[in-house]
């Protein structure tokens, strides 16, 4: 059993990380940045370094500062939470080199399933449906332009080894085509130092429908339902839901049987997540993989009773599965709304600084996950995201209620936040319908136009 845990991470993420060690009775050891010194993470471990300064180069994307951290203070395994290393397939393979166990899948699998490239074509000959697409890397307008005409408009231009909404354009027409790949291929070098691009057709107002599976060392792989993670905005979820309101038993064991299938053909361990775009058809697609815990992992263990993270620390021990599929029951409704500090009516601008008064709901059925308090100052180098505000009922329309609100209760001074954009989604007709897909939060904004 692994007896103590490094954190390769940072707020809300890395506090729920170390709630679930201390349950497991297993120590832990916070690594943080200067900007980052009275951060709740740091108070909570048992341990906490310094690993640099504020730019997340310096610190948390600093792969030797972080091995080292975990050397001299005697960690045995290192969990990256999500965001940062948490994909790296460099970073899990200097862990492998070090002896130190990476709470995740292996380097090569996320090396395999970071190219969204070669995981398009993991999948297709696992049979898994992908939405039809190039079959090799793109690197010049002219051979995406060819690829383009094949595949038939509109299609969608992405980055190779991206993520979170970067290096990616739609164009409708071939006329569109030339701006929109080299706009792409641009943002791709800046942001992941990389020109590799791929091509795939675009599928018109779909849902974003993932699925949550476990795997362990011996070869078994189950799913745990689904999330409906339409609600996003420029590519970023912003309110999540479990389960979808979109499908019936049916299409849930039809899709969680493609999500096990991808995840078997992958060889893949630990905990992860299978994205698909759903059409109103009910055909659905394969997008890709995430090879780490997800932000929204809360409302899948509110609606099933499992805890994710002591799942991939029992995993990444060697340990058997605790569960089998049968075992895995959908109860109720969760939905979860990510609390940014940021100014939806300036454009979303970030809104860094210091909390100067806040209340944070409770009560039956109400989770928050954050790493905010009182007179703590947010820094304006990282995510802003400050807090998680989960509910759960025994339906969705009393769920709906619930968030609503939990919503109407929080209190943070000091900083603008997104709450009462959340607020108005929640009251939105076509959100409480269940009419959304992932160009809502457009389509919202242009009616109030």
């Amino acid at each position: 059993m692994i007896k103590k845990i490094l954190i390769a991470n940072r707020g809300e993420i890395a506090v729920r990380i170390i709630r679930a060690c201390r349950e497991m009775g297993i120590e832990t050891v916070a690594v943080y940045s200067e900007a980052d010194k009275e951060a709740l993470h740091t108070k909570l471990a048992d341990e906490a370094v310094c690993i640099g300064p504020a730019p997340s180069k310096d610190s948390y994307l600093s792969m030797d500062r972080i091995i080292s951290a975990t050397i001299i203070t005697g960690a045995d395994a290192i969990h990256p939470g999500f965001g940062f290393l948490s994909e790296n397939s460099k970073f899990a393979k200097l862990c492998e080199d070090c002896g130190i166990t990476f709470i995740g899948p292996d380097s090569d699998v996320i090396s395999r399933l970071g190219n969204k490239q070669e995981a398009r074509n993991t999948m297709t000959a696992a049979g898994v449906p992908v939405i039809p697409g190039s079959t090799e890397a793109i690197y010049d307008v002219e051979t995406g332009a060819k690829t383009a005409a094949e595949i038939g408009y509109p299609v969608i231009v992405k980055a190779a080894l991206g993520g979170g909404g970067k290096g990616m354009r739609v164009a409708d027409t071939p006329e569109e085509f030339e701006n929109a790949f080299q706009t792409a291929q641009k943002e791709t070098e800046m942001a992941f130092g990389d020109n590799t691009m791929y091509i795939e057709h675009f599928v018109e107002n779909p849902r974003h429908i993932e699925f949550q599976i476990l795997a362990d060392k011996y070869g078994n792989v189950i799913h745990l339902g689904e999330r409906d993670c339409s609600i996003q905005r420029n590519h970023q979820k912003m309110i999540e839901e479990s389960p979808s309101i979109a499908l019936n038993s049916k299409l849930r064991e039809k899709m969680g049987y493609a999500a096990v299938t991808a995840a078997k053909a992958a060889g893949y361990e630990n905990a992860g997540t299978i994205e698909f775009l759903l059409e109103k058809n009910g055909n659905f697609y394969f997008m890709e993989m995430n090879t780490r815990i997800q932000v929204e992992h809360p409302v899948t263990e509110w609606v099933t009773g499992i805890d994710l993270v002591k799942e991939q620390i029992r995993i990444a021990s060697g340990e058997k599965l605790s569960y089998k599929q049968e075992d895995v029951h959908l109860s109720g409704h969760a939905i979860e709304c990510r609390i940014n500090a940021e100014n939806p009516e300036k454009g979303f601008r970030p809104s860094p600084g210091t909390i100067t008064d806040m209340y944070l709901p409770g009560g039956k059925g109400i989770r928050i996950d954050s790493a905010i308090y009182s007179g703590y100052t947010i820094p304006p180098y990282y995510d802003s995201m400050v807090a998680k505000l989960v509910v759960w009922a025994k339906n969705r329309k009393e769920a709906i209620r619930k968030m609503q609100s939990a919503l109407g209760e929080i209190i943070i001074e000091g900083i603008d936040t997104n709450v009462d954009y959340q607020y108005e989604i929640l009251h939105h007709p076509d959100y409480l319908k269940g009419n959304i897909d992932i160009g809502f939060i457009e389509n919202m904004q242009v009616k109030a136009q």
